[in-house]
Protein backbone atom coordinates (compact mmCIF):
# COMPACT_ATOMS: atom_id res chain seq x y z
CA UNK A 1 0.00 0.00 0.00
CA UNK A 2 3.19 2.31 1.05
CA UNK A 3 3.98 1.56 -2.85
CA UNK A 4 1.39 2.36 -4.37
CA UNK A 5 0.96 5.41 -2.51
CA UNK A 6 4.82 6.49 -2.90
CA UNK A 7 3.85 5.63 -7.28
CA UNK A 8 1.28 7.91 -6.85
CA UNK A 9 2.79 10.51 -5.68
CA UNK A 10 5.25 10.23 -8.39
CA UNK A 11 2.72 10.58 -11.02
CA UNK A 12 1.44 13.17 -9.49
CA UNK A 13 4.26 15.06 -9.68
CA UNK A 14 4.93 14.01 -13.28
CA UNK A 15 2.20 15.07 -14.26
CA UNK A 16 2.03 18.51 -12.37
CA UNK A 17 5.50 19.07 -13.82
CA UNK A 18 4.45 18.34 -17.27
CA UNK A 19 1.39 21.26 -17.08
CA UNK A 20 4.14 23.45 -15.50
CA UNK A 21 6.34 23.07 -18.66
CA UNK A 22 3.64 23.29 -20.96
CA UNK A 23 1.84 26.42 -19.03
CA UNK A 24 5.90 27.93 -19.26
CA UNK A 25 5.98 26.73 -23.04
CA UNK A 26 2.43 28.75 -23.74
CA UNK A 27 3.44 31.92 -22.31
CA UNK A 28 6.42 31.72 -24.19
CA UNK A 29 4.34 31.18 -27.29
CA UNK A 30 2.13 34.04 -26.55
CA UNK A 31 5.00 36.62 -25.42
CA UNK A 32 6.70 35.56 -28.77
CA UNK A 33 3.69 36.85 -30.65
CA UNK A 34 3.60 40.24 -29.01
CA UNK A 35 6.92 40.64 -29.59
CA UNK A 36 6.45 40.11 -33.53
CA UNK A 37 2.83 42.39 -33.49
CA UNK A 38 5.22 44.86 -31.16
CA UNK A 39 8.01 44.66 -34.03
CA UNK A 40 5.61 45.13 -37.02
CA UNK A 41 4.45 48.55 -35.13
CA UNK A 42 7.58 49.92 -35.03
CA UNK A 43 8.00 49.09 -38.57
CA UNK A 44 5.09 52.30 -38.68
CA UNK A 45 7.37 55.03 -37.60
CA UNK A 46 10.80 53.30 -38.48
CA UNK A 47 10.69 52.21 -41.88
CA UNK A 48 14.17 50.60 -41.83
CA UNK A 49 13.03 48.47 -39.37
CA UNK A 50 11.41 45.26 -40.36
CA UNK A 51 13.62 44.00 -42.81
CA UNK A 52 11.57 40.85 -43.79
CA UNK A 53 8.16 39.65 -42.13
CA UNK A 54 6.49 36.21 -43.40
CA UNK A 55 3.84 35.89 -40.85
CA UNK A 56 0.19 35.96 -40.91
CA UNK A 57 -1.04 38.41 -43.08
CA UNK A 58 -3.50 39.71 -40.47
CA UNK A 59 -0.95 40.81 -37.90
CA UNK A 60 0.27 43.45 -39.98
CA UNK A 61 -1.57 46.77 -38.78
CA UNK A 62 -2.87 49.20 -40.78
CA UNK A 63 -0.85 51.62 -43.14
CA UNK A 64 -2.23 54.53 -41.49
CA UNK A 65 -1.74 53.70 -38.23
CA UNK A 66 0.70 55.69 -36.22
CA UNK A 67 1.29 54.31 -32.74
CA UNK A 68 2.88 56.38 -30.00
CA UNK A 69 6.38 55.70 -29.34
CA UNK A 70 5.91 56.18 -25.74
CA UNK A 71 3.19 53.41 -25.81
CA UNK A 72 5.85 50.84 -28.14
CA UNK A 73 8.52 51.25 -25.83
CA UNK A 74 6.13 50.45 -23.00
CA UNK A 75 5.13 47.53 -24.60
CA UNK A 76 8.75 46.12 -24.91
CA UNK A 77 9.11 46.63 -21.10
CA UNK A 78 6.11 45.09 -20.42
CA UNK A 79 7.43 41.77 -22.86
CA UNK A 80 10.92 41.81 -20.86
CA UNK A 81 9.15 42.03 -17.96
CA UNK A 82 6.84 39.06 -18.31
CA UNK A 83 9.85 37.32 -19.91
CA UNK A 84 11.49 37.93 -16.67
CA UNK A 85 9.05 36.03 -14.30
CA UNK A 86 9.47 32.95 -16.79
CA UNK A 87 11.18 29.94 -15.35
CA UNK A 88 13.00 29.22 -18.04
CA UNK A 89 15.46 27.30 -16.02
CA UNK A 90 14.67 23.67 -16.79
CA UNK A 91 14.31 24.19 -20.75
CA UNK A 92 16.20 22.38 -22.89
CA UNK A 93 19.23 23.67 -24.71
CA UNK A 94 17.31 24.75 -27.33
CA UNK A 95 14.49 26.62 -25.57
CA UNK A 96 17.08 28.35 -23.49
CA UNK A 97 18.62 29.60 -27.06
CA UNK A 98 15.03 30.58 -27.79
CA UNK A 99 14.43 32.47 -24.49
CA UNK A 100 17.89 34.47 -24.76
CA UNK A 101 17.44 35.04 -28.28
CA UNK A 102 13.76 36.51 -27.37
CA UNK A 103 15.25 38.80 -24.21
CA UNK A 104 17.84 40.45 -26.41
CA UNK A 105 15.55 40.80 -29.83
CA UNK A 106 13.24 42.92 -27.29
CA UNK A 107 16.07 44.86 -25.95
CA UNK A 108 16.83 45.63 -29.14
CA UNK A 109 13.17 46.70 -30.29
CA UNK A 110 13.23 48.91 -27.29
CA UNK A 111 16.39 50.87 -27.94
CA UNK A 112 15.92 51.21 -31.61
CA UNK A 113 12.63 53.13 -30.32
CA UNK A 114 13.92 55.25 -27.90
CA UNK A 115 16.43 56.20 -30.94
CA UNK A 116 14.17 56.74 -33.44
CA UNK A 117 12.04 59.24 -30.34
CA UNK A 118 15.51 61.44 -30.35
CA UNK A 119 17.05 59.95 -27.53
CA UNK A 120 20.88 60.16 -27.58
CA UNK A 121 22.66 57.01 -26.83
CA UNK A 122 26.65 56.80 -27.33
CA UNK A 123 27.77 54.01 -29.52
CA UNK A 124 29.30 51.59 -27.27
CA UNK A 125 25.77 51.70 -25.74
CA UNK A 126 24.05 51.31 -29.09
CA UNK A 127 25.95 48.16 -29.41
CA UNK A 128 25.52 46.37 -26.58
CA UNK A 129 22.00 47.36 -26.56
CA UNK A 130 21.02 46.96 -30.51
CA UNK A 131 23.85 43.92 -30.76
CA UNK A 132 24.54 42.62 -27.58
CA UNK A 133 28.63 43.07 -28.59
CA UNK A 134 31.16 45.44 -27.09
CA UNK A 135 33.29 46.66 -30.28
CA UNK A 136 37.02 46.65 -30.16
CA UNK A 137 38.80 49.93 -30.06
CA UNK A 138 41.45 50.29 -32.75
CA UNK A 139 43.62 53.74 -32.48
CA UNK A 140 44.77 55.63 -35.41
CA UNK A 141 48.60 54.27 -35.04
CA UNK A 142 47.07 51.15 -35.96
CA UNK A 143 45.69 51.82 -39.41
CA UNK A 144 48.80 54.44 -39.99
CA UNK A 145 50.69 50.82 -40.11
CA UNK A 146 49.10 49.41 -42.70
CA UNK A 147 49.34 52.19 -44.87
CA UNK A 148 52.79 51.94 -44.36
CA UNK A 149 53.10 48.88 -45.94
CA UNK A 150 50.81 50.14 -48.24
CA UNK A 151 52.97 52.75 -49.53
CA UNK A 152 55.25 50.02 -49.84
CA UNK A 153 53.38 47.94 -51.96
CA UNK A 154 52.04 51.16 -54.18
CA UNK A 155 54.72 52.97 -54.48
CA UNK A 156 54.78 56.05 -56.10
CA UNK A 157 54.29 60.05 -56.34
CA UNK A 158 50.93 61.76 -54.66
CA UNK A 159 48.72 60.76 -52.08
CA UNK A 160 48.43 56.90 -51.49
CA UNK A 161 44.49 57.37 -51.65
CA UNK A 162 44.91 58.42 -55.27
CA UNK A 163 47.24 56.27 -56.27
CA UNK A 164 45.11 53.44 -54.82
CA UNK A 165 42.05 54.61 -56.24
CA UNK A 166 43.90 55.05 -59.47
CA UNK A 167 45.38 51.37 -59.60
CA UNK A 168 42.02 49.59 -58.68
CA UNK A 169 40.29 51.83 -61.38
CA UNK A 170 41.70 48.98 -64.20
CA UNK A 171 39.37 45.66 -61.97
CA UNK A 172 35.91 48.03 -62.64
CA UNK A 173 33.41 45.82 -63.83
CA UNK A 174 32.20 47.42 -66.50
CA UNK A 175 28.16 48.18 -65.54
CA UNK A 176 27.21 46.49 -68.81
CA UNK A 177 28.68 43.41 -67.80
CA UNK A 178 27.71 43.38 -63.85
CA UNK A 179 24.39 41.25 -64.31
CA UNK A 180 26.59 38.50 -66.25
CA UNK A 181 29.26 38.14 -64.00
CA UNK A 182 27.38 38.49 -61.09
CA UNK A 183 25.25 35.78 -62.37
CA UNK A 184 28.14 33.73 -62.71
CA UNK A 185 29.68 34.06 -59.40
CA UNK A 186 26.07 33.50 -57.67
CA UNK A 187 25.63 30.18 -59.96
CA UNK A 188 29.08 28.92 -58.36
CA UNK A 189 28.23 29.80 -54.76
CA UNK A 190 25.30 28.34 -55.05
CA UNK A 191 26.46 24.98 -56.64
CA UNK A 192 28.69 24.93 -53.86
CA UNK A 193 26.45 25.47 -50.96
CA UNK A 194 24.12 22.52 -52.45
CA UNK A 195 26.56 20.20 -52.28
CA UNK A 196 27.18 20.78 -48.46
CA UNK A 197 23.35 22.12 -47.27
CA UNK A 198 20.51 20.75 -48.33
CA UNK A 199 18.18 23.33 -49.30
CA UNK A 200 14.29 23.94 -50.09
CA UNK A 201 13.42 22.44 -53.30
CA UNK A 202 11.37 25.43 -54.30
CA UNK A 203 14.11 27.91 -53.14
CA UNK A 204 15.21 30.74 -55.25
CA UNK A 205 16.02 34.35 -56.15
CA UNK A 206 16.03 36.91 -58.71
CA UNK A 207 18.16 39.93 -59.05
CA UNK A 208 17.87 43.50 -59.68
CA UNK A 209 20.02 46.58 -60.68
CA UNK A 210 19.05 49.71 -58.77
CA UNK A 211 20.29 53.23 -57.82
CA UNK A 212 20.41 56.36 -55.49
CA UNK A 213 20.73 53.80 -52.33
CA UNK A 214 22.94 54.03 -49.11
CA UNK A 215 24.22 50.29 -49.42
CA UNK A 216 25.70 48.37 -51.87
CA UNK A 217 24.08 45.36 -51.94
CA UNK A 218 20.80 44.27 -50.61
CA UNK A 219 19.03 40.55 -50.12
CA UNK A 220 14.89 41.47 -49.63
CA UNK A 221 13.68 37.82 -48.10
CA UNK A 222 10.54 37.13 -48.76
CA UNK A 223 9.60 34.76 -47.62
CA UNK A 224 8.65 31.23 -49.02
CA UNK A 225 12.86 30.32 -49.50
CA UNK A 226 12.79 33.36 -51.98
CA UNK A 227 14.92 36.24 -52.16
CA UNK A 228 14.54 39.42 -53.86
CA UNK A 229 18.65 40.83 -54.59
CA UNK A 230 19.42 44.04 -55.34
CA UNK A 231 22.54 45.71 -56.32
CA UNK A 232 23.59 49.24 -56.32
CA UNK A 233 24.91 50.53 -59.37
CA UNK A 234 25.86 54.01 -57.81
CA UNK A 235 29.30 53.11 -56.80
CA UNK A 236 31.10 51.14 -59.22
CA UNK A 237 31.60 47.12 -58.29
CA UNK A 238 35.58 45.30 -58.68
CA UNK A 239 36.28 42.11 -59.65
CA UNK A 240 36.85 40.45 -56.78
CA UNK A 241 34.19 41.71 -54.84
CA UNK A 242 31.56 39.88 -57.09
CA UNK A 243 31.84 36.07 -55.35
CA UNK A 244 31.72 38.35 -51.99
CA UNK A 245 28.48 39.94 -52.91
CA UNK A 246 27.06 36.74 -54.11
CA UNK A 247 28.18 35.20 -51.47
CA UNK A 248 27.03 37.64 -48.87
CA UNK A 249 23.33 38.40 -50.35
CA UNK A 250 23.17 34.84 -51.77
CA UNK A 251 24.79 31.60 -51.09
CA UNK A 252 25.65 30.37 -48.36
CA UNK A 253 24.99 34.04 -47.07
CA UNK A 254 21.86 36.05 -46.32
CA UNK A 255 19.69 34.16 -48.72
CA UNK A 256 20.72 30.74 -46.93
CA UNK A 257 20.77 32.04 -43.49
CA UNK A 258 16.55 33.50 -44.13
CA UNK A 259 15.50 30.30 -45.43
CA UNK A 260 16.94 27.89 -42.92
CA UNK A 261 15.37 30.07 -40.12
CA UNK A 262 11.91 30.15 -41.81
CA UNK A 263 12.65 26.37 -42.32
CA UNK A 264 13.63 24.79 -38.97
CA UNK A 265 12.64 27.73 -36.39
CA UNK A 266 9.34 29.01 -38.16
CA UNK A 267 7.81 25.88 -39.89
CA UNK A 268 9.15 22.78 -38.26
CA UNK A 269 9.40 24.22 -34.24
CA UNK A 270 6.10 27.01 -34.89
CA UNK A 271 8.28 29.81 -33.48
CA UNK A 272 6.31 32.88 -34.54
CA UNK A 273 9.24 35.19 -33.47
CA UNK A 274 11.16 34.01 -36.65
CA UNK A 275 8.30 35.28 -39.10
CA UNK A 276 10.25 38.77 -39.07
CA UNK A 277 13.61 40.01 -39.04
CA UNK A 278 13.93 42.87 -37.30
CA UNK A 279 17.37 44.78 -38.68
CA UNK A 280 18.22 46.38 -35.64
CA UNK A 281 19.00 43.39 -33.40
CA UNK A 282 21.81 41.22 -32.37
CA UNK A 283 20.15 38.89 -35.42
CA UNK A 284 21.82 41.20 -37.94
CA UNK A 285 25.47 40.51 -36.13
CA UNK A 286 24.95 36.99 -37.00
CA UNK A 287 23.60 37.64 -40.90
CA UNK A 288 26.37 40.14 -41.60
CA UNK A 289 28.75 38.09 -40.23
CA UNK A 290 27.72 35.02 -41.72
CA UNK A 291 27.43 36.52 -44.89
CA UNK A 292 30.29 37.76 -45.14
CA UNK A 293 32.41 34.74 -43.54
CA UNK A 294 30.33 32.70 -46.47
CA UNK A 295 32.77 33.21 -49.21
CA UNK A 296 35.57 31.51 -46.92
CA UNK A 297 33.10 28.08 -46.57
CA UNK A 298 32.63 28.31 -49.85
CA UNK A 299 36.15 28.53 -51.22
CA UNK A 300 39.57 28.45 -50.64
CA UNK A 301 41.27 31.77 -51.29
CA UNK A 302 43.15 29.93 -53.89
CA UNK A 303 39.91 28.71 -55.18
CA UNK A 304 38.25 32.47 -55.17
CA UNK A 305 41.10 33.60 -56.71
CA UNK A 306 41.43 30.63 -59.24
CA UNK A 307 37.72 30.95 -60.44
CA UNK A 308 37.85 34.74 -60.51
CA UNK A 309 40.82 34.91 -63.06
CA UNK A 310 39.51 31.75 -65.06
CA UNK A 311 35.81 32.83 -65.14
CA UNK A 312 35.27 36.60 -63.95
CA UNK A 313 37.99 38.64 -65.24
CA UNK A 314 37.04 37.41 -68.72
CA UNK A 315 33.30 37.54 -68.43
CA UNK A 316 34.17 41.39 -67.26
CA UNK A 317 36.59 41.62 -69.61
CA UNK A 318 39.72 43.03 -67.73
CA UNK A 319 43.20 41.69 -68.03
CA UNK A 320 44.44 39.94 -65.26
CA UNK A 321 48.14 40.90 -65.77
CA UNK A 322 48.09 42.93 -62.62
CA UNK A 323 46.03 41.28 -60.86
CA UNK A 324 48.46 39.30 -58.36
CA UNK A 325 49.65 43.02 -57.67
CA UNK A 326 46.02 43.23 -56.90
CA UNK A 327 45.13 40.86 -54.24
CA UNK A 328 47.97 41.57 -52.54
CA UNK A 329 46.95 45.12 -52.44
CA UNK A 330 43.20 44.21 -51.22
CA UNK A 331 44.61 41.67 -48.63
CA UNK A 332 45.99 45.05 -46.68
CA UNK A 333 43.14 47.15 -47.27
CA UNK A 334 40.93 44.51 -45.58
CA UNK A 335 42.70 45.50 -42.58
CA UNK A 336 41.57 49.10 -41.84
CA UNK A 337 38.01 47.82 -41.91
CA UNK A 338 37.50 48.70 -38.48
CA UNK A 339 38.23 52.10 -39.44
CA UNK A 340 34.95 52.76 -40.37
CA UNK A 341 33.48 51.67 -36.76
CA UNK A 342 35.87 54.43 -35.37
CA UNK A 343 34.35 57.11 -38.01
CA UNK A 344 30.54 55.92 -36.79
CA UNK A 345 31.92 56.42 -33.28
CA UNK A 346 33.05 59.47 -33.45
CA UNK A 347 30.34 61.22 -35.40
CA UNK A 348 27.53 58.96 -33.30
CA UNK A 349 29.32 60.29 -30.29
CA UNK A 350 29.89 63.95 -31.14
CA UNK A 351 33.49 63.89 -31.81
CA UNK A 352 33.55 64.35 -35.14
CA UNK A 353 31.73 67.15 -37.96
CA UNK A 354 30.65 65.12 -40.64
CA UNK A 355 33.17 66.73 -42.74
CA UNK A 356 35.58 65.24 -40.58
CA UNK A 357 34.29 61.65 -41.29
CA UNK A 358 34.00 62.31 -44.41
CA UNK A 359 38.27 63.07 -44.24
CA UNK A 360 39.08 60.40 -41.69
CA UNK A 361 37.65 57.44 -44.07
CA UNK A 362 38.78 59.26 -47.23
CA UNK A 363 42.50 59.14 -45.09
CA UNK A 364 42.01 55.72 -43.39
CA UNK A 365 39.59 53.51 -45.94
CA UNK A 366 41.60 55.14 -48.82
CA UNK A 367 37.99 56.29 -50.38
CA UNK A 368 37.29 58.88 -52.77
CA UNK A 369 35.17 61.51 -51.74
CA UNK A 370 32.48 60.61 -53.31
CA UNK A 371 32.46 56.58 -51.49
CA UNK A 372 33.36 58.78 -48.70
CA UNK A 373 29.88 60.78 -48.69
CA UNK A 374 28.17 57.25 -49.12
CA UNK A 375 29.78 56.14 -46.27
CA UNK A 376 28.57 58.93 -44.25
CA UNK A 377 25.13 58.73 -45.55
CA UNK A 378 25.15 54.85 -44.35
CA UNK A 379 26.57 55.84 -40.77
CA UNK A 380 23.53 58.62 -40.19
CA UNK A 381 21.22 56.55 -41.70
CA UNK A 382 22.14 53.10 -40.22
CA UNK A 383 23.90 54.31 -36.92
CA UNK A 384 26.23 52.27 -35.75
CA UNK A 385 25.04 49.43 -37.87
CA UNK A 386 28.38 49.47 -39.77
CA UNK A 387 30.17 47.31 -36.82
CA UNK A 388 27.94 43.98 -38.21
CA UNK A 389 30.37 43.58 -41.16
CA UNK A 390 33.63 43.11 -39.92
CA UNK A 391 33.20 42.49 -36.27
CA UNK A 392 30.36 40.32 -37.06
CA UNK A 393 32.55 38.19 -39.03
CA UNK A 394 35.38 38.44 -36.69
CA UNK A 395 32.84 36.51 -34.58
CA UNK A 396 31.67 34.06 -36.51
CA UNK A 397 35.23 32.99 -37.69
CA UNK A 398 36.42 32.41 -34.64
CA UNK A 399 33.22 30.44 -33.54
CA UNK A 400 33.46 28.29 -36.44
CA UNK A 401 37.56 27.81 -36.22
CA UNK A 402 37.30 26.83 -32.50
CA UNK A 403 34.63 24.38 -33.35
CA UNK A 404 36.65 22.47 -36.05
CA UNK A 405 39.84 23.05 -34.19
CA UNK A 406 42.03 23.13 -37.26
CA UNK A 407 41.13 20.80 -39.06
CA UNK A 408 40.97 20.80 -43.26
CA UNK A 409 37.75 18.86 -42.88
CA UNK A 410 35.31 20.93 -45.65
CA UNK A 411 32.49 18.93 -44.59
CA UNK A 412 32.86 19.64 -40.83
CA UNK A 413 33.41 23.47 -41.62
CA UNK A 414 29.97 23.76 -43.58
CA UNK A 415 28.37 21.54 -41.04
CA UNK A 416 29.25 23.94 -38.19
CA UNK A 417 28.23 27.01 -40.02
CA UNK A 418 24.94 25.16 -41.29
CA UNK A 419 24.23 24.56 -37.56
CA UNK A 420 24.74 27.84 -36.61
CA UNK A 421 22.72 29.60 -39.06
CA UNK A 422 19.92 27.26 -38.12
Amino acid sequence: MKSFTIIILILVLFINARAEKEYTEEIMNSLAEKYVKLSLRCGLLDSDFVDAYHGPEEWKPEENEKPSIVNLIKEADEILEKLNEVEYKEFNKMWKLRYDYLVKQTIAVKTRMEIVSGKKISFDEQTKLLFDVEVPIKSAEHFDKVKIELEKTLPGTGNLGERFNEFRKQFIIPEEKLMNVFNAAISECRKRTKEYIELPENENFSVELVSNKAWGAYNWYKGNYYSLIQVNTDSPHYIDGAIDLAAHEGYPGHHVYNLLFEKNLLNELKWVEFSIYNLFSPQSLIAEGSGNYGVHVAFTKEEKIMFEKEVLFPLAGLDISMADKFYKVMDLISELSFSRNEAAKKFIDGEFTEEEVIQWIINYQLSTRTRAEQSLSFIKKYQSYVINYNLGEDIIKNYVEKKIAGSDDVKLKWKVFEDLLS
